[in-house]
C-alpha cells in the first residue's frame, strides 16, 4: 500500500520518504500539490502525508479536494509550524493525526499505522455497500417496491393490501427479494437498506377486515 508524500521542500521530501522506506512502506513522493491530485490517488489502498503549506495549494486545499473525491485517502498532516486554527480545521475535516517534522519517528509511523488501517476499514464498508448495490439492482421494480415493504416488519397481507396484490403473490416476492440479496431474514434485509439508505414508505394502511386479502 503505498504512502503518497506531498512535500515542497526537497530536503524534507527526500529524508521523510528515506525514513518510511526504511520501514518498509513504498512511498510515492510529490513536490506539489498539483503534481500529487492529477494521479488520481485513492484507486488504490494507501494514505497520504500531506505537507501544510505548499507552492500551488494549502494542505488543507487538497485535504478538502480529497474528501469531495469518491475514494479519498486518509490524510495525515506534517508540517514545519503549525497553528492551533490549522490543526483544529484539519481534524475536524477528518485527518488522521497533524504532526510536526519535529516530532519522533515513532509518532509519525504510528500515525501512518492508523491511516493504513482507516483506509483498509473503509474500503471494506465501500465494498459491501457496492456489492449490495449489485445485489439490489438485479431486482424488478415490483421486487424494489416489496423490498421497501418488508424493512418495516409488516404481515404479507399488509405488503399486499398496501401494493394491490395478493398475498401469494407477495409470498413469491418475497422470497425472491431475500434470495437475490442473500438475505437470511428480514432484520437481515433491514440491515442491507440501513446501508443503502433506503427507507421503507409510509405505515400501509390497516387490511380489510373481510376480502381475498386477507389470508395467512
Amino acid at each position: 500500500m503505498p504512502i503518497h508524500l506531498v512535500e515542497d521542500d526537497e530536503s524534507a521530501r527526500v529524508a521523510t520518504a528515506r525514513f518510511l522506506r526504511a520501514a518498509g512502506h513504498t512511498v510515492e513522493t510529490y513536490p506539489s500539490a498539483a503534481a500529487f491530485l492529477a494521479t488520481r490517488p485513492g484507486d488504490e489502498p494507501g494514505c497520504v502525508i500531506l505537507d501544510l503549506q505548499l507552492p500551488d495549494r494549502s494542505g488543507l486545499e487538497v485535504q478538502r479536494e480529497l474528501a469531495s473525491r469518491d475514494h479519498s485517502l486518509p490524510v495525515i498532516f506534517l508540517t514545519g509550524a503549525g497553528h492551533v486554527h490549522d490543526s483544529v480545521q484539519a481534524m475536524k475535516c477528518g485527518a488522521v493525526d497533524f504532526l510536526l517534522k519535529t516530532d519522533d519517528g515513532a509518532v509519525l509511523l504510528d500515525a501512518v499505522r492508523r491511516a493504513l488501517e482507516r483506509d483498509a476499514a473503509e474500503r471494506s464498508v465501500r465494498g459491501r455497500r457496492d456489492e449490495l448495490r449489485r445485489r439490489y439492482e438485479t431486482l424488478t421494480s415490483r421486487e424494489r417496491e416489496v423490498f421497501a415493504h418488508l424493512i418495516r416488519g409488516p404481515l404479507n397481507k399488509q405488503v399486499g393490501y398496501a401494493l394491490g396484490i395478493s398475498v401469494a403473490t407477495i409470498k413469491i416476492h418475497r422470497q425472491r427479494v431475500l434470495t437475490k440479496m442473500a438475505a437470511q431474514s428480514l432484520p437481515d434485509l433491514a440491515r442491507m437498506a440501513d446501508e443503502l439508505e433506503i427507507t421503507a414508505p409510509d405505515q400501509p394502511p390497516a387490511t380489510r377486515a373481510h376480502g381475498p386479502l386477507d389470508l395467512a
